[in-house]
């Protein structure tokens, strides 16, 4: 399906790619991403519109590639992004700062809205050296998680100047990824192999549960929840193995797939559809796992009615391919695996899914969109 897919060769390494969610009642597929870019002399925020106006083929094809809106230098590397609602982004960047960017959408430009100086650091937060990077940020509007290699965690709200809670030695090692797992419960992962929850109701600077891949401690880079079974959760690591773990059983992961040569850098189950699973790779390889039972019975991913981004609701999700996730051995219950970039060589460093649409950033200085995902 590469001929789906069109390219964008910008002058940076791109360390991550985002689609900008979708209004409640939206019918079209995204179109706008934001990117941000790493390991540059003059690190950037971009916005960038992928739609087709103008450029479809005869038979409907998109032959258009993405174009730039606005963008706007970032001090450090980018080192995780997140929406935080349809104007804002989050940044976490290499020198411990979290920023807030807003687009504006009538006369296309990026602003710095706030900025939470040194919100990571490893001395003090007064030593000029002193920054420590953040490595990821989750949002739920208007809360911000940011976690870091300083093994520190934040809770920011985006109206409200200081942090509304610092859990400062969550961790003795790099926290490397945090997404939530309910509203007041988020899961992170470290360099030594161990998934964590924290609840954050709770005034204990401990978590709640931890869970850890048992023996070598491989380093943990990136977590997922499923978005309808809130106890399924997927995490990748520096050996490139793909670990699903139930968080209601046992403290080990429930199944480890063979994946990557190298590390995985991120893993997205898709947000309607979570039967599919995406995972990318420092090995330049970008993986689609599909469990869905049967290809003819998939639903339509383009829905017609106002609904919400839900293409699946609750009471259709059928237990089967749910439990394929959950089983012994995933791949004994029909898992087609596709490596989507059959021939790319330098890493590819972050992915995002939304409908049918799939954008990824590469160290070889390009991102790709894909449009058809499903076609």
């Amino acid at each position: 399906a590469m001929e789906d897919v069109s390219a964008k060769f910008v002058s940076q390494k791109i360390s991550r790619t985002r689609w900008r969610p979708l209004p409640a009642a939206a019918l079209q597929p995204p179109d706008i991403f934001a990117t941000g870019s790493w390991d540059n002399e003059d690190n950037r925020i971009s916005i960038w519109s992928a739609s087709d106006l103008g450029n479809a083929g005869l038979n409907g094809e998109y032959h258009g590639e993405p174009h730039l809106l606005c963008d706007i230098q970032h001090n450090g590397d980018v080192m995780d992004m997140q929406f935080l609602d349809q104007e804002r982004i989050v940044v976490a960047s290499s020198t411990g700062t979290v920023t807030i960017f807003r687009h504006h959408q009538n006369n296309q430009t990026l602003s710095a809205n706030h900025r939470w100086e040194k919100a990571h650091y490893h001395v003090d937060q007064d030593t000029s050296c002193g920054g420590a990077a953040c490595t990821g940020v989750v949002c739920n509007n208007p809360e911000i998680v940011t976690v870091g290699e300083d093994g520190r965690i934040n809770l920011f709200r985006a109206d409200q100047k200081d942090a509304v809670r610092t859990i400062d030695n969550a961790d003795s090692s790099t926290l490397h990824a945090v997404t939530f797992l309910r509203t007041t419960e988020i899961l992170t992962v470290n360099s030594i192999g161990q998934l964590k929850i924290w609840d954050l109701r709770q005034q204990r600077n401990e978590p709640s549960q931890i869970f850890s891949l048992a023996g070598d401690r491989v380093p943990l880079h990136c977590v997922d929840r499923h978005p309808n079974q809130q106890h399924i959760v997927a995490t990748g690591g520096q050996d490139g193995m793909l670990s699903i773990w139930d968080i209601r059983q046992g403290t080990m992961p429930v199944s480890l797939l063979n994946a990557h040569e190298a590390e995985m850098w991120e893993v997205h189950f898709h947000p309607s559809d979570p039967d599919h699973l995406f995972t990318c790779s420092e090995d330049g390889s970008l993986w689609h796992w599909d469990t869905s039972t049967n290809v003819s019975e998939k639903p339509s991913f383009l829905h017609q009615g106002g609904r919400s981004t839900a293409y699946l609701s609750h009471s259709t999700i059928n237990q089967s391919v749910v439990s394929a996730w959950l089983s012994n051995d995933p791949t004994k219950d029909r898992m087609e695996i596709t490596n989507l970039i059959p021939n790319q060589t330098l890493s590819v460093n972050s992915l995002d899914v939304l409908g049918p649409c799939l954008v990824y950033g590469t160290d070889a200085e390009a991102i790709y969109v894909n449009r058809q995902l499903f076609a």
